[in-house]
Protein backbone atom coordinates (compact mmCIF):
# COMPACT_ATOMS: atom_id res chain seq x y z
CA UNK A 1 0.00 0.00 0.00
CA UNK A 2 3.05 2.86 0.57
CA UNK A 3 4.41 1.52 -2.51
CA UNK A 4 1.12 2.56 -4.46
CA UNK A 5 0.49 5.28 -2.41
CA UNK A 6 4.22 6.99 -2.91
CA UNK A 7 3.62 6.09 -6.80
CA UNK A 8 0.33 8.44 -7.06
CA UNK A 9 2.23 11.06 -5.38
CA UNK A 10 4.65 10.82 -7.37
CA UNK A 11 2.46 10.98 -10.45
CA UNK A 12 0.47 13.52 -9.18
CA UNK A 13 3.38 15.71 -8.64
CA UNK A 14 4.58 15.31 -12.48
CA UNK A 15 0.90 15.89 -13.74
CA UNK A 16 1.04 19.18 -12.07
CA UNK A 17 4.78 20.06 -13.09
CA UNK A 18 3.35 18.95 -17.26
CA UNK A 19 0.30 21.21 -16.54
CA UNK A 20 1.50 24.30 -15.56
CA UNK A 21 3.66 25.43 -18.43
CA UNK A 22 1.62 25.24 -22.24
CA UNK A 23 2.60 25.23 -25.35
CA UNK A 24 1.09 26.80 -28.42
CA UNK A 25 2.42 27.20 -31.97
CA UNK A 26 3.04 30.74 -33.75
CA UNK A 27 4.33 31.70 -37.53
CA UNK A 28 6.82 34.87 -37.90
CA UNK A 29 6.48 36.34 -41.05
CA UNK A 30 9.28 38.49 -40.92
CA UNK A 31 12.68 38.78 -39.07
CA UNK A 32 11.07 39.31 -35.32
CA UNK A 33 13.49 40.43 -32.04
CA UNK A 34 12.44 39.18 -28.61
CA UNK A 35 14.57 39.96 -26.01
CA UNK A 36 17.47 41.52 -27.95
CA UNK A 37 17.86 38.08 -30.33
CA UNK A 38 16.62 38.20 -33.75
CA UNK A 39 14.65 35.47 -35.12
CA UNK A 40 14.28 34.49 -38.73
CA UNK A 41 10.38 33.93 -40.34
CA UNK A 42 9.25 30.58 -39.61
CA UNK A 43 6.67 28.42 -37.25
CA UNK A 44 7.79 28.09 -33.55
CA UNK A 45 6.81 26.63 -30.56
CA UNK A 46 5.74 28.62 -27.84
CA UNK A 47 6.12 27.34 -23.92
CA UNK A 48 4.24 29.54 -21.71
CA UNK A 49 5.07 29.20 -17.61
CA UNK A 50 3.96 31.74 -15.42
CA UNK A 51 5.72 34.85 -16.49
CA UNK A 52 8.27 33.42 -18.72
CA UNK A 53 7.79 32.20 -22.27
CA UNK A 54 10.15 30.46 -24.25
CA UNK A 55 10.53 30.62 -28.06
CA UNK A 56 12.53 27.82 -29.88
CA UNK A 57 12.44 26.20 -32.98
CA UNK A 58 14.68 23.49 -33.52
CA UNK A 59 17.83 23.71 -31.52
CA UNK A 60 17.00 27.78 -31.53
CA UNK A 61 15.64 29.12 -28.22
CA UNK A 62 15.27 32.29 -26.61
CA UNK A 63 13.87 32.88 -23.21
CA UNK A 64 11.54 36.15 -22.05
CA UNK A 65 9.86 37.78 -19.63
CA UNK A 66 6.23 38.16 -20.08
CA UNK A 67 3.04 39.30 -18.84
CA UNK A 68 -0.21 37.23 -19.23
CA UNK A 69 -3.26 39.04 -19.41
CA UNK A 70 -6.90 37.79 -20.44
CA UNK A 71 -9.19 38.95 -22.86
CA UNK A 72 -13.01 39.15 -22.69
CA UNK A 73 -13.43 36.95 -25.38
CA UNK A 74 -11.48 34.48 -27.62
CA UNK A 75 -9.17 35.10 -30.21
CA UNK A 76 -9.82 33.96 -33.52
CA UNK A 77 -5.78 32.99 -34.30
CA UNK A 78 -2.92 33.92 -33.23
CA UNK A 79 -1.39 37.07 -34.32
CA UNK A 80 1.88 38.94 -33.26
CA UNK A 81 1.61 42.75 -32.74
CA UNK A 82 5.12 44.70 -32.91
CA UNK A 83 6.89 47.68 -32.39
CA UNK A 84 9.42 49.31 -34.65
CA UNK A 85 12.54 49.45 -32.75
CA UNK A 86 15.47 51.43 -35.13
CA UNK A 87 14.10 49.72 -38.03
CA UNK A 88 14.18 46.55 -36.51
CA UNK A 89 10.46 44.41 -35.25
CA UNK A 90 10.32 44.05 -31.73
CA UNK A 91 7.54 41.49 -30.70
CA UNK A 92 5.28 43.80 -28.56
CA UNK A 93 2.59 40.78 -27.50
CA UNK A 94 1.19 37.63 -29.02
CA UNK A 95 -2.64 36.77 -28.86
CA UNK A 96 -3.14 33.41 -28.68
CA UNK A 97 -6.08 31.98 -31.12
CA UNK A 98 -8.56 30.02 -29.39
CA UNK A 99 -7.96 31.28 -26.54
CA UNK A 100 -8.29 34.82 -24.36
CA UNK A 101 -4.62 34.95 -23.18
CA UNK A 102 -2.27 37.51 -24.37
CA UNK A 103 1.23 37.92 -23.92
CA UNK A 104 2.97 40.76 -23.28
CA UNK A 105 6.40 41.13 -23.52
CA UNK A 106 8.60 43.06 -21.14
Amino acid sequence: MTNTLKCLVLFLTFALAVASASTHNVQLFQPSVVSGQELQPGQYKLTIDDSKVVISKGKQSVEAAVQLETSDSKFSSTSVRYTNDNGKMKVREIRLGGTNTKLIFN
